[in-house]
């Protein structure tokens, strides 16, 4: 099959993973992300794109040093080169999932926790599609 179809809403309410790879094609690639209350992804910057969506929470998403509410429904936006964090202010998991343009990940990539994502050092996109 070329492409990915899927209810997306479901997938990112029932994933329990810090950061799950769904697909990865040489452009674009969608992730899945859990952040647990009082979390953060942590400050990064991208050579890449970065689209983020929030399915479930509330939270702060700091884009250049200024911050901005995040309820249900909210999205980010994140050109390349930006500094960037996003924040789960709420008392429950912040469930969203992410696209970044061009891959960021291997595919395939699950970092059940936020330690575990960071400890992986291997986990760059390696130019390998998930067809």
């Amino acid at each position: 099959m070329k492409g990915y179809v899927t209810n997306i809403e479901k997938l990112s309410l029932e994933n329990i993973n810090f950061r799950k790879v769904l697909y990865t094609d040489k452009n674009s690639q969608l992730v899945l992300m859990s952040l647990l209350a009082g979390e953060e992804i942590g400050e990064e910057v991208h050579d890449v794109d970065q689209f983020l969506r929030v399915e479930k929470g509330t939270g702060t998403a700091i884009l250049s040093d200024i911050p901005h509410d995040l309820a249900d429904g909210s999205v980010i936006i994140v050109p390349a080169g930006t500094k960037h964090n996003v924040i789960n202010t709420g008392d429950s998991e912040m469930k969203l999932y992410t696209l970044y343009m061009p891959p960021h990940h291997k595919d395939g990539v699950i970092h059940k926790t936020k330690a575990e994502g960071e400890a992986d050092y291997t986990d760059e996109f390696d130019g390998k599609t998930t067809e």
